[in-house]
């Protein structure tokens, strides 16, 4: 007996972890990505003898990439090793800096130096967070978002109110701390789920447990050694991948796709489009690109009232940027919070438009990571969060934000960066919707807000087409590179449901 036919559209962190799990579960699995590697927007960028990653830069919750491996009898560290970060991270503030220590004592001691008594308090919050962060990442997460059913559960339910799901981040953190400094160090993990602390639920103080108690890592090579080890798992498992190949039609017999059918990225004149047939698809490239453009209208699940009424996590303003020198005192991870917090927020999230004067985020991964970068140079990643959906992305906007913060950097630094850039790269709105048909140029996909959480999400199963399903930020359980991955367990496990093994 034949086996059974899956292709993936798209070859990011989802897709390839929907891919590996299709494979383990007996199916034929093809995979078409419109670029010619794999990773989606965790690609990598390699020039003049630097290496960027060019999206994801944070590695947390290991145990999420631990399991995943796992659930193939394989070890993470048969495939990359990991660094633990210490300090995590850097913040700056308009009055200080402060490097967040990995030791969690050390930690401790630095919030009672900033507000009596928070010590004990971060004891407090640290332990709701962890329960939060059991119950989440081994429960909610999983859950494909079909039935409010799926929730009752004697787990769930008894333990309802410990997971604030009604009350916001920010409440929960002022409720405990009153430092400013602190409020904001608490708060800005949950700005990788792409909402303001104020409209994001108290049930992801989980990502503080991530954060202090988890730990800031390194995977040594880069981010993108995490890419090139679910690629090879997947070619380990007999997943056929497919590069440099756009998807153009998906062929439609009664409601059903039959085919999928690919055009070269890089037409040479010769190559033809490739034909796929197929028992079901996964698309973990842009769910409003596959429903809108390769779909007809009565077979979209959703309209395109839904879609604009969504609220959208950020986009972002990327630099790549190679130095001829090194900096000192620089941290693998810095951000700059020397700005108003409450301003940029509500510009990016409420007014939507261009900050007047923003946040923003350094990698620098030379400093951990000799290979990122030539010797006696510095490779910079630098990322300005921006409301989706704006207009005006021009090289000339980009250039203004990106003096105002490489000023800013210098000035923090008391060092000259300006004259020392010998590379630069600058990736915006436009980008993402040229490169991944990003809706609005998103970058994260929609935000975790309260009523847009699990069932109340694009669903990962269409409403219209019985063979088509949806993997990555867009659908369950949401953005970030740990729950893609888990999207894609959870897709596969609603296909081999419905279609069998």
């Amino acid at each position: 007996m034949s086996k059974k036919k899956v292709v993936v559209i798209g070859a990011g962190f989802a897709g390839m972890s929907t891919a590996c799990f299709m494979a383990k579960a007996g199916w034929d699995v093809t995979v078409v990505e419109k670029h010619n590697q794999p990773g989606g927007r965790a690609r990598k960028l390699e020039e003049n003898g630097f290496v960027f990653d060019m999206g994801p830069s944070w590695y947390w919750m290991p145990d999420v990439f631990d399991r995943f491996f796992e659930q193939f009898h394989k070890k993470r560290s048969d495939y990359y090793t990991l660094e633990r970060l210490d300090p995590s991270y850097t913040v700056y503030w308009p009055d200080t800096e402060m490097p967040i220590p990995a030791n969690y004592d050390a930690l401790k001691a630095l919030f009672e130096t900033l507000e009596p008594g928070s010590g004990v308090q971060l004891d407090t919050f640290i332990k709701e967070a962890a329960y939060k962060y059991e119950v989440g990442i081994q429960k909610l997460v999983h859950k494909p978002g079909q039935s409010v059913l799926e929730f009752i559960d004697p787990a769930l339910i008894a333990g309802v109110f410990k997971l604030d799901v009604f009350r916001s981040i920010s409440k929960h953190v002022g409720k405990l701390f009153k430092h400013p400094h602190l409020k904001q160090l608490l708060e800005f993990p949950v700005l990788f789920l792409g909402a303001l602390p104020q409209n994001t639920p108290a049930l992801y103080s989980l990502m503080n447990y991530a954060d202090i108690v988890g730990g800031t890592w390194y995977p040594k090579g880069g981010m993108y050694q995490i890419v090139a080890s679910m690629h090879r798992l997947a070619v380990e498992l007999g997943v056929q991948f497919h590069f440099n190949q756009s998807v153009t039609q998906l062929g439609l017999v009664h409601s059903k796709i039959k085919t999928v059918v690919t055009t070269p990225t890089h037409n040479d004149g010769i190559s033809k489009p490739l034909v796929f047939s197929a028992d079901v698809v996964i698309a973990s490239a842009d769910y409003h690109h596959i429903e809108t453009k390769l779909l007809p209208q009565n077979l979209q699940s959703y309209t395109p009232d839904y879609w604009n009424s969504r609220v959208m996590a950020p986009s972002a303003l990327l630099y790549y940027v190679g130095l001829n020198k090194k900096l000192t005192g620089i941290q693998h991870h810095s951000l700059f919070f020397d700005t108003s917090f409450a301003v940029h927020g509500e510009e990016i999230y409420t007014t939507q438009k261009w900050p007047s004067n923003p946040l923003f985020y350094v990698s620098a991964t030379s400093v951990t990571d000799p290979t990122a970068a030539p010797e006696g140079c510095e490779n910079l990643f630098l990322l300005i969060p921006v409301a989706a959906g704006l207009q005006n992305d021009t090289e000339e906007l980009r250039e203004k934000y990106f003096q105002n913060i490489i000023t800013r950097l210098e000035n923090r630094l008391q060092q000259s960066i300006l004259p020392h850039i010998v590379y630069k790269k600058t990736y915006a709105h436009s980008d993402f919707i040229n490169d991944y048909h990003a809706f609005k140029g998103n970058a994260y996909g929609l935000a975790n807000t309260l009523l847009q959480t699990a069932i109340l999400k694009p669903s990962c199963k269409s409403k219209k087409v019985p063979n088509l399903f949806y993997t990555g930020q867009l659908t369950v359980p949401g953005p970030g590179v740990p729950p893609s991955l888990i999207s894609g367990e959870v897709v596969s496990a609603q296909v081999v449901k419905q279609f069998g093994n």
